[in-house]
């Protein structure tokens, strides 16, 4: 890699000549087809990657067994910044999907990269950051969906009954409907059969079946509701557990941060 390749990189921008030099001969290339896997989640990580050309996602498998894209990144853009922080597994797979030029920095170079740079380690605090961000919108769409399929999947045939009839018993639709079954109850029964109407005014029957109509919607919109309100607090348990688990990584992105903090200020 050399040091014109290395500037379109945001992370190393920063570097001086010397500094830029002395990574492009720490790094090594690689030459990756497509299709070909770098690593996947639990594998142990040690090495940092850039991109220097060509195209790589980023994926993770959920609790589900679907595999979410959380990023594809190009030309500049660097990933496995975690393992080699912390020195733990990696944390999601990583495969190319057309054919690259990826340079390849290992974790013990890094750390002493950061440690004469600092400035590297607060550009990558900001690249984990607006990963965070976007992967927190992510799920938060996920939740949203995940919610509406779980309770879809609990919905009985009576469930979908109320529901139906709730939504007609609320619309225009139910108030035409009745406004024309009044009218033509009332002009059948008082100009067109005469005297021979089988609900004469002051049409009690009439008032009978409002009456049973009435008695039967209201229980029905009131299981609706009460469908509803259990939805809503099975999406406030999801977003409950989206806010804990973002504030654990921002926890845990801090405690890095004190810890590439205190080496910058042993080794000064």
């Amino acid at each position: 890699m050399d040091v014109a390749a290395l500037r379109t990189v945001p992370l190393f921008s920063s570097l001086d000549d010397n500094a830029a030099r002395e990574l492009c001969g720490i790094a090594q290339v690689r030459e990756c087809e497509s299709g070909l896997s770098l690593f996947h989640a639990g594998q142990e990580g040690d090495a940092l990657y850039l991109v220097e050309s060509g195209c790589v996602r980023i994926t993770l498998t959920d609790a589900d067994g679907k595999k979410i894209t959380l990023a594809e990144l190009g030309a500049g853009e660097f990933f496995g910044e975690m393992s080699v922080i912390d020195g733990r597994p990696r944390s999601a797979d990583a495969t190319v999907m057309k054919q690259s030029r990826l340079a390849v920095l290992g974790r013990e170079d890094f750390i002493a990269l950061c440690l004469r740079q600092p400035a590297i380690g607060l550009e990558m605090l900001t690249a984990i950051g607006e990963r965070l961000r976007h992967a927190d919108e992510m799920l938060r769409h996920r939740v949203s969906r995940n919610v509406n399929e779980a309770e879809a999947e609990r919905l009985t045939l009576a469930d979908r009954a109320a529901d139906l009839i709730a939504e007609f018993g609320g619309s225009w639709k139910f108030i035409g409907a009745c406004t024309v079954f009044l009218i033509a109850w009332v002009l059948l029964n008082t100009w067109l059969l005469f005297d021979k109407g089988f609900d004469p005014f002051p049409y009690v029957l009439l008032n009978l079946v409002l009456g049973m109509i009435t008695g039967l919607q209201a229980p029905i919109i009131m299981m609706s509701q009460n469908r509803q309100s259990s939805k809503d607090r099975l999406r406030a348990d999801l977003d409950y557990d989206v806010n804990l688990k973002n504030e654990m990584v921002l926890t845990e992105i801090l405690r890095r941060l004190e810890r590439l903090e205190r080496r910058m200020t042993n080794s000064e």
